[in-house]
């Protein structure tokens, strides 16, 4: 940029001359600029930090990064709430619903809301901006990882039973133990007051009294998970496991027909009516049992067919 050239009226030649400034007057007027430019700065930057709270320009740059950083860890326990409330509802549908309905052994919510490491996992965070809520924030993303985690293996378990839904109506005890064309109710479920030991208990099955030595039936397929020959309590005693929760017991057996381990199919012979251990006579006491809890078997028998026709129709199907 070119210098701006001034002029001044010269009277004793009665014309314009050029005005040059010295080089000492330059350089004052030069100084006096570069003076007040300082000391224009300084009265900014310090009525702009007393009005900030003696905060420097990068100071408040900090602290607004500060409070973005707050709002957005805010935000993201906002989204994890809500993730959590959603697994929540799986959970209860999956405890409530879908695992009972397969005879599923509900998973405790200390298992699904376990989290992953113990405080020393956090320690990354101390000494840092919004430590306490960072941590917070990572807490609740190893709480809510290990539910996820928890429920998709759950669900992973419900689809494989799901997929046995066929055998699961195989596997349901829901046939009469024995003929119930032979056979007499004697003592049903629930409270009564014991033939021999005199007293009332819980009859946790049924009695059927019938002639010793008719065949005995298993009530479902599955598995024997155990037999017992004694002479007290429940005598001759076979219990079958059926799956999907169920299990079914045959107590007071004259004999045994089947040994641990054995497949059995519904309407097979598993044993004979008795009349051994602790028994007035011959009857056979019949229990089913659902995850763990022996319920009325009353509820699952079909006198409309009994076991040889059923096993007959199973046979010619």
């Amino acid at each position: 940029m070119s210098r701006q050239i001034r002029y001044i009226y010269n009277e004793q030649t009665q014309a314009f001359e050029v005005d040059r400034l010295s080089a000492r007057a330059t350089a004052v007027k030069s100084g006096i600029v570069l003076l007040g430019g300082i000391l224009c700065f300084l009265v900014y930057f310090f009525v702009f930090t007393q009005a900030r709270g003696n905060a420097s320009p990068k100071e408040l740059l900090l602290q607004h990064d500060n409070r973005i950083l707050a709002d957005q860890i805010g935000m993201l326990e906002g989204r994890l709430e809500a993730q959590d409330a959603v697994l929540l509802d799986l959970s209860l549908r999956d405890n409530l619903v879908y695992r009972p309905v397969f005879g599923m052994e509900e998973i405790p919510a200390e298992v699904r809301g376990a989290g992953l490491g113990g405080p020393s996992r956090y320690e990354s965070f101390l000494g840092l901006d919004h430590a306490e809520l960072m941590a917070d924030a990572a807490r609740k993303v190893d709480v809510l990882t290990r539910k996820a985690y928890v429920q998709s293996v759950s669900f992973d378990e419900v689809m494989v039973y799901s997929s046995r839904a066929g055998d699961m109506a195989s596997c349901i005890p829901s046939i009469y133990p024995v003929n119930p064309k032979t056979v007499t109710l004697t003592s049903p479920f629930g409270a009564r007051f014991h033939p021999v030991r005199k007293t009332i208990i819980f009859h946790e099955g049924v009695d059927l009294a019938g002639p010793a030595g008719q065949p005995v039936y298993a009530t479902g397929d599955g598995v024997v998970e155990s037999t017992q020959i004694n002479f007290s309590g429940y005598g001759n005693v076979i219990v079958i496991d059926h799956g999907f929760g169920y299990k079914t017991r045959y107590a007071h057996l004259k004999e045994i027909k089947v040994t641990a381990g054995q497949v059995v199919i519904r309407g097979d012979k598993i044993g004979t009516l008795g009349n051994s251990g602790l028994s007035t006579g011959p009857h056979l006491h019949y229990e089913v049992i659902y995850r763990g809890t022996q319920i009325n078997p009353w509820n699952y028998l079909n006198p409309d067919i009994s076991p040889e026709e059923y096993n007959k129709q199973a046979r010619n199907g």
